[in-house]
């Protein structure tokens, strides 16, 4: 056990997707407006830096594995269920034992967190042997895997009722469960309303609707098609076009001809402030991003997602009003044609969104973290 008196709080992630560093990220500033000089929190990938191989590749691996959908979400469905997980984790748990004791020997912890699904029970087996208290906070928001749930961890924290339902199926004891949220980072619930101001910040034009298009951290997804078939359109809007660490895609979107007001970026840390700046939000379906939009209060267009954990995603926010599905570059188009032509449309999807918005939710993980250690 750490010698220091201030509890120590050790987050495991994966660098498997951005999601799991975002969440980690915003819990660990959360405790620290929460909770200032009174607790020591750190992160760890842990399959970069402790698992036996071929898991430690893992970062490397999933761009790839991921892009091929039917493959992912073949192999998502048929591992989903309390059988074939308690069969994997009985496989998986002899082979990280010694792994997980070296993490816990060289990161000395008061409370393990893990923001992974694939971590959980061979992790909190070796975490709970030693007599430290465990802790899922779960990042997938709709979409829950049956490996999230560990029946015998100390506190599972969900992002909806809808995967607080997906764990009481799953045999989870409902005191076990805590709804909050998907944790964000603070400085989404701190931008400035007026988005005239910020477009010029940004370098934007202000007067037109202004669309975001993003892919996800690696670029995925038809966002070239999709930019341009907004740029063919004729829409009277600016775009705005992330490409994260897809360089070449961004290379082509600059050599481009566009016939309309844009901007293309890379790899971005300042999102708060360009989805401040936007109007709309054209995203593939991931979790952090869509809850995000949230609190920014984006109409959000779904024109992207990974089969398995991000279906349910497109669902609720169709289900509850907030955006649109469009899995194709021209129902982009149209979607947009049709929020123009009606703004009382794209103000009711609007309010949809804020509706949903939980800008709450890492300062409540961070409260009932401190609580385990307390």
């Amino acid at each position: 056990m750490p010698t220091n008196k201030l509890p120590h709080l050790l987050f495991l992630y994966s660098d498997t997707g951005g999601g799991h560093r975002s969440a980690v990220a915003a819990i660990i500033e959360a405790l620290k407006l929460e909770f200032p000089h009174q607790h020591q929190a750190e992160k760890v990938d842990f399959f970069r830096e402790y698992a036996p191989p071929p898991f430690n590749f893992a970062p490397e691996i999933y761009p790839v594995v991921s892009k091929n959908s039917t493959f992912w979400g073949m192999n998502y469905r048929l591992m989903d269920g309390k059988r074939q997980v308690a069969l994997v984790t009985r496989a998986a748990s002899p082979y990280f034992y010694m792994a997980v004791r070296r993490m816990l020997a060289e990161h000395p912890s008061d409370l393990v967190v893990s923001v992974h699904p694939f971590m959980n029970t061979p992790v909190r087996q070796v975490v709970h042997a030693r007599h430290i208290p465990f802790a899922t906070v779960v990042t997938d928001m709709v979409s829950t895997h049956a490996l999230w749930f560990d029946y015998k961890a100390d506190l599972i924290i969900l992002p909806t009722e809808i995967a607080r339902e997906r764990g009481l199926e799953l045999g989870i004891e409902a005191g076990k469960m805590q709804v909050c949220g998907l944790p964000v980072a603070e400085k989404f619930s701190s931008m400035p309303a007026n988005k005239s101001e910020m477009r010029k910040m940004l370098g934007w034009p202000e007067a037109q609707m202004t669309l975001l298009l993003i892919g996800g951290g690696e670029g995925m997804g038809p966002l070239e098609a999709t930019a341009a078939a907004i740029n063919a359109s004729g829409l009277p809007v600016s775009l705005i076009v992330i490409t994260g660490r897809n360089q070449r895609l961004k290379d082509r979107l600059d050599a481009r001809d566009w016939n309309i007001p844009h901007r293309c970026y890379g790899f971005v840390d300042n999102m708060p402030e360009l989805m401040s700046a936007a109007d709309v939000l054209i995203t593939k379906a991931g979790p952090g991003t869509i809850c995000e939009a949230f609190i920014a209060g984006l109409p959000i267009i779904l024109y992207n997602r990974q089969a398995g954990q991000e279906e349910g995603n497109v669902l609720y926010v169709i289900g509850e009003g907030a955006g649109m599905w469009a899995p194709e570059p021209g129902m982009v188009v149209s979607l947009l044609k049709n929020w123009i032509n009606h703004p009382d449309r794209l103000a009711e999807t609007t309010q949809a969104s804020q509706s949903l918005a939980r800008p709450e939710a890492a300062r409540q993980i961070a409260r009932l973290l401190m609580k385990l250690v307390s």
